[in-house]
């Protein structure tokens, strides 16, 4: 294909064993018939539709409206993106790669105004993804839209059948489809134009097959009685990448904040963490350039005072040191004078005991459960969660307190079963996070 036509396109006559409404018609957990859940689909048929795919560069505003008119019609939809962010706050958003079922777009985004697009976007039934963790934070960034309510993630959906929590694409496909593609190109220079045709050809190939990986998947789900469990985490992660976008500067350092972490050594880094993400985002560069975790790390513990100290007992960066060093002393300054009563909160300490009686007991519910409904015991219960679950009950916290992941499906089973083990064990869970009982 070359990269110099405004529109490029293919076109072949589409397989007669599976037509263009098996990848656009809208599915549910909720209202599938016997048909949907006895018949598998056909995935050659499949395959030669994605094959056949038209393919079309969209470069210029006005053709992006035939997109839009799409997704309002396709009931479904698959998304990729390619963007640059190794040397900027924000990531440059390069490609936009969608296929709604026999039509593949690729849009210029750089050429583009978006807004229209992501709107649309938005009200499509089912939006499929493989692993959307950077694209959805894309997309809130530049969209300004509320979380989205119709993302299916591919990733999340076969953490479900394999237990395998993070499977990349490339092995999705060979396992579930017998497809291979290749992904050398996933670090090249998407900024660039015209794309090379390994790049082009790596853009078309992350969604031709999304679709037929996605059906495959949705009948597995539906047969085993999962697609509803496989739904609801989908947006119940579409909603937490939401709010990690929403997150004010001022409490960026829960990102990095360890238990053991005295309240002064807090202050110290909230200050420090708060210098460096408004810092990062007025010259546009990674937090990690202007100073790595390690440096921030180092600043809490030696707490240095002048340039000397933070440059021999830190890692910090010499040109950032150099710039930028006296400012960040009257930073840590600042936040050691503080009096105690304006520190931030430590961390609750997490679990911690030899006494295995606790822990071998919750991980019983949780294996016991995970088979009663065939879901892998990682997926029902992540370690988050479960920590999220002791500070709750070791601190007789409101039941409101527990994270968004157990008050959905998982709920009932928490509140009449889990909950009412880890209670049996409160004492030893007390004492092995230090209170005294």
């Amino acid at each position: 294909m070359s990269n110099n036509a405004s529109i490029t396109s293919t076109q072949s006559n589409l397989s007669d064993n599976a037509t263009t409404d098996d990848l656009s018609t809208p599915s549910s957990g909720t209202d599938m018939t016997s048909a949907e859940l006895l018949s598998a689909p056909d995935i050659d048929a499949l395959l030669d539709i994605a094959d056949d795919a038209i393919v079309t560069w969209v470069r210029e505003q006005s053709q992006l409206q035939e997109v839009i008119d799409a997704l309002a019609t396709c009931g479904r939809v698959a998304l990729d993106t390619e963007f640059i962010k190794r040397d900027t706050y924000y990531p440059r958003l390069a490609l936009v790669q969608l296929n709604t079922g026999n039509h593949i777009y690729l849009l210029d985004a750089p050429q583009l105004q978006l807004g229209d697009f992501w709107q649309a976007l938005s009200k499509v039934d089912v939006a499929i993804w493989h692993a959307c963790g950077e694209d959805l934070g894309i997309f809130y960034l530049l969209s300004g839209c509320p979380p989205l309510t119709n993302i299916f993630d591919t990733q999340i959906a076969l953490s479900y059948v394999t237990g395998q929590l993070q499977m990349g694409y490339q092995q999705a496909l060979d396992d579930q489809l017998d497809m291979h593609i290749d992904k050398e190109q996933s670090q090249s220079d998407w900024l660039q134009r015209p794309l090379s045709d390994e790049q082009e050809q790596y853009a078309i190939d992350d969604v031709r097959f999304l679709p037929a990986l996605y059906l495959s998947l949705e009948y597995e789900l539906k047969k085993q009685g999962l697609y509803d469990y496989v739904w609801a985490d989908c947006q119940l992660y579409a909603s937490d990448l939401y709010a990690s976008q929403q997150v004010e500067d001022e409490a960026m350092y829960l990102t990095m904040a360890d238990y053991r972490y005295n309240s002064q050594q807090m202050a110290i880094l909230k200050a420090v963490a708060t210098w460096r993400e408004e810092l990062a985002r007025a010259t546009n560069q990674p937090r990690t350039f202007v100073i790595k975790k390690q440096a921030v790390r180092e600043i809490i513990t030696e707490k240095p005072s002048n340039m000397r100290e933070l440059a021999h007992k830190t890692t910090m960066h010499r040109s950032m040191l150099r710039l930028y060093g006296e400012e960040l002393l009257k930073v840590i300054k600042e936040a050691k004078n503080l009096h105690p009563a304006e520190h931030p909160d430590c961390l609750l300490p997490p679990y911690r005991s030899k006494n295995k009686v606790l822990s071998k007991a919750v991980q019983q519910a949780i294996d016991d459960y995970a088979r009663t409904i065939g879901v892998p015991a990682s997926v029902l219960m992540r370690k988050k969660w479960l920590g999220q679950l002791y500070e709750v009950i070791a601190f007789d916290q409101d039941m409101s307190n527990l994270p968004q992941g157990l008050k959905g499906w998982r709920n009932e089973w928490v509140v009449q079963t889990l909950i009412p083990v880890i209670e049996k064990h409160k004492t030893e869970l007390q004492q092995g996070m230090g209170i005294r009982v």
